[in-house]
């Protein structure tokens, strides 16, 4: 990695996480990407030219193999809320990582966790945001 480059993590590569690795590779970031299946590499498509790693993100030396202890930034977004609050807490606590931002689907567990300074995606929250808003915009056209 060359000194103005940034280094992220993604950790989980399905369609969101993959998404942001390619958008973060797009704008210049040296990005590693961690998943458990190896099929995952595809959804990067073939001029990937980024770090993969397959493997668990709660495997430490997995992480550390994939640079975590000079990363810039963390992103975590597995399927699991629960693996992506430990991996989240092992990053930020464990790591130091500065930026670590964690998806977590569930809308009770997204607000608790970030009252307790994890900086939390919840796309459940902004998608029931967007829909409240959505018919309340069209209230107008239904009277």
């Amino acid at each position: 990695a060359t000194l103005n480059c940034v280094k992220v993590i993604i950790i989980g590569a399905g369609r969101v996480g993959g998404s942001v690795a390619l958008a973060l590779r797009a704008a210049g970031w040296d990005v590693a990407v961690i998943d458990e299946r190896e099929e995952a590499l595809g959804r990067l498509g073939e001029d990937w030219d980024g770090e993969f790693h397959v493997g668990h993100g709660m495997d430490l030396q997995l992480l550390r193999d994939a640079g975590i202890e000079s990363a810039d930034a963390v992103v975590v977004t597995t399927d699991g809320d629960n693996s992506n609050i430990v991996i989240g807490q092992a990053a930020q606590k464990h790591f130091n990582v500065r930026s670590v931002v964690v998806r977590i689907l569930d809308p009770a567990r997204a607000q608790f966790y970030s009252g307790r300074g994890l900086n939390v995606v919840c796309p459940t929250s902004s998608a029931i945001a967007t829909l409240v808003d959505a018919v309340r915009a069209s209230e107008g056209v239904l009277s």
